[in-house]
């Protein structure tokens, strides 16, 4: 990724990260429930997102700096995850899911 001058290497990659690691839980496992007008979740204890153990192991490569001034990386890597994913499954079984999360059994 291009951030322009990345002040702090370190905080960029966890920013991407942890962008990622959200899109990967939106795309399998987050899912809200509404049951009587009112939502059954109530934190993360009923509402699954990837946990440390579950984290596939990423490379993230920030490019040298291009000349730009420092910039947001806080939303980068999300949007790009869930259709990363369901393209893959696509390739992989010829089935377009088009509801997350994905799940097989609905196609």
């Amino acid at each position: 990724m291009d951030c322009g001058l990345a002040v702090d290497p370190s905080s960029v990659h966890q920013q991407l990260a942890g962008g990622i690691f959200w899109g990967v839980s939106t795309a399998l496992t987050n899912a809200i429930h509404i049951e009587n007008g009112q939502v059954r979740e109530s934190n993360f204890h009923d509402y699954p997102v990837l946990r440390i153990h579950e984290a596939p192991e990423l490379a993230i490569e920030i490019l040298p700096p291009s000349g730009r001034p420092p910039g947001g990386v806080g939303e980068l890597s999300n949007p790009p995850v869930v259709p990363a994913i369901g393209n893959a499954i696509f390739a992989a079984t010829g089935k377009r899911l088009r509801a997350t999360p994905f799940v097989m059994a609905q196609t």
